[in-house]
């Protein structure tokens, strides 16, 4: 995780939502609101240079204007303090970090040193070298090839496989995965197992090629639901394209997901 990104972000969403809170404040009428309570009615009196005056029931948008003021003074005043917070951290932030002694060292010496936090590189190659039995692929099956050499079952899998290599996104092909339902233990292979970096989690990709198939979609609506019984949840560590023999796969959605989700 990037903190000093982090903070940068954070600090310029306060800066807009100090602006447009700034700006709606001005539009409000000024006064506090008074509640009293009697016999179940509640009144609203608004307070002006210490004078009070009941509201009618046709000014309770009085009444809910100025309490919205006071609520968006109150939202102000916290972004204020914590943008002041956090560019006091910017500031004092170190310019090298525990993750970045590794890094400046010389090649020899990092041969030499087992790092605490493994580079991302390093993570990346433990993963990618934990060896695994593909799922047999049949004779019978057309025979495609990924820029890494590796043999998947059709030419939307070879698109899929490309593209995540170019964007940087570490996978394994049908990688089996063994789910726990209730007390019985299932083994599945999905189509694509990803790493995403940015906080080194596992995902799970199934391109659904056939859903003109109903045999097909009948087993894919059974797989989901293993994947769901077993905690891996559609959006968030499982994610799905579907394709059939008119809508082939659209690589503008595939990009879209790799950046938005896979990185």
């Amino acid at each position: 995780m990037n903190i000093k990104e982090g903070i940068n972000a954070r600090i310029s969403r306060l800066s807009v939502m100090m602006i447009e809170t700034k700006k709606r404040i001005k539009s409000l009428p000024e006064g506090r609101i008074n509640i009293k309570k009697r016999n179940q009615t509640v009144y609203y009196y608004k307070v002006v240079d210490h004078k009070e005056r009941l509201l009618k029931r046709t000014e309770k948008k009085i009444a809910e204007d100025i309490i919205q003021k006071k609520y968006l003074k109150a939202v102000y005043k916290a972004a204020e303090n914590e943008s002041a917070l956090l560019k006091e951290i910017q500031k004092r932030y170190p310019a090298v970090v525990a993750e970045d002694v590794f890094e400046s060292l010389s090649e020899e010496r990092k041969s030499m040193v087992n790092p605490i936090i493994p580079t991302d590189e390093q993570f990346i190659k433990r993963w990618l070298e934990s060896l695994y039995t593909h799922k047999p692929i049949s004779d019978d099956v057309p025979f495609f090839k990924t820029m890494n050499g590796e043999r998947v079952r059709s030419k939307s899998e070879v698109i899929i496989a490309d593209r995540l290599s170019l964007s940087g996104v570490p996978y394994k092909y049908e990688c089996p995965l063994v789910l726990q339902i209730d007390d019985e233990l299932i083994t599945i292979h999905p189509d694509f197992t990803l790493l995403r970096m940015s906080d080194r989690k596992v995902l799970y990709f199934e391109h659904c090629g056939m859903m003109d198939d109903p045999e097909y979609s009948d087993d894919l609506v059974k797989r989901i639901n293993q994947y769901s019984r077993a905690g891996i949840v559609l959006g968030d560590r499982l994610f799905l394209m579907f394709e059939t023999s008119k809508t082939p796969l659209d690589v503008r959605i595939l990009d879209n997901l790799i950046s938005s989700k896979f990185k």
